[in-house]
């Protein structure tokens, strides 16, 4: 079984502490979003795991506690979104230049192939155009060339009302950018770029083919990567839970929407600033349950659906 932790909110910067004590105690549970009354226990105990999916913006508050879980014998990977936008879409992330650091800090640690790079989600707007896009993805492979090995990169999407957010703080997105006539070009220019810094470079869930412009339709949980990194074999099964564009094979997300408080504009896990504010009010780090307090005595499970179901 993959543990994905999570799409749904960055616990490696927020519940590191909850996480820690999840893994100590050997699950965790989660309501079923699509049942309320249905309590989900997913087992954590390191014979049921072969690997997990650490999701982050800021990985540094779970980076302490990388030892015990190398005691404990887990296998991990990290996605990590690093963008540099303004304090306009990204009100609540540390400075640029300390989660370059963190990033180099993270490879140096567990092995750059153990770190992949998301420039995640390219927004394009009249104050992020192309070029704006351009320069902060070579400085950022720059900055990270020998650092990683892979670079994700995905074209922004409008989930849960992120347009109308960007909209009323005064940024216009562009309207279908894959026609738009620079478009190509740019994703080509992303390509050499990364491929100067000893980069591959995929895509994430793109419902267009980038492959004649160097780069790769994606799967963030990849079955083929962890074997290659890892050398064991995991699950082949698409993830149903996902997109139908997305590649990724099964894994189970114990993580829970409207909790991340990074709060960025375009996030598509989070509806409002005040439903997160109220669920982490609801949080308790001993908990078995990120929001709230959830517990079964036997084991239960079910087909983790889309939340884009929920759209």
């Amino acid at each position: 079984m993959i543990i994905s932790a999570s799409r749904r909110t960055d616990i490696p910067a927020f519940y590191s502490e909850w996480f820690m004590e999840r893994i100590r105690r050997g699950y965790a549970t989660f309501v079923n979003p699509f049942n309320a009354n249905q309590i989900n226990k997913v087992s954590l105990k390191r014979e049921d795991v072969d690997v997990i999916v650490f999701w982050t913006k800021n990985p540094k508050p779970l980076m302490k506690h990388l030892d015990e879980i190398d005691r404990l014998g887990y296998k991990y990977y990290f996605q990590y979104t690093l963008n540099n936008y303004s304090k306009v879409f990204e009100p609540n992330l540390p400075p640029f230049e300390e989660r370059i650091k963190t990033f180099k800090e993270l490879s140096d640690r567990i092995g750059k192939e153990k770190v992949i790079l998301r420039y995640d989600p390219i927004i394009l707007s009249d104050i992020t155009p192309f070029e704006f896009h351009l320069n902060s993805f070579s400085r950022i492979v720059k900055d990270l060339s020998g650092y990683t090995n892979r670079v994700v990169i995905s074209i922004f999407d409008d989930y849960r009302g992120a347009s109308r957010r960007l909209k009323k703080a005064g940024i216009n997105v562009f309207e279908n950018p894959f026609n738009h006539p620079e478009f190509r070009e740019f994703i080509k220019s992303l390509a050499s770029l990364a491929k100067a810094h000893d980069m591959e470079i995929y895509s994430c869930a793109e419902v267009v083919d980038l492959e004649e412009e160097g780069v790769l339709h994606g799967k963030c949980v990849d079955d083929e990567y962890i074997k290659k990194v890892f050398n064991i074999d995991v699950t082949k099964k698409k993830d149903t839970g996902q997109r139908k564009e997305c590649g990724c094979v099964a894994s189970k997300d114990i993580g829970v929407f409207d909790t991340c408080p990074h709060k960025c504009i375009y996030c598509y896990a989070n509806m409002s600033e005040a439903l997160v504010d109220k669920k982490r009010r609801e949080h308790d780090p001993n908990s078995p349950s990120l929001v709230g307090w959830h517990d079964v005595k036997e084991k239960e499970d079910y087909e983790q659906k889309s939340f884009f179901d929920l759209l």
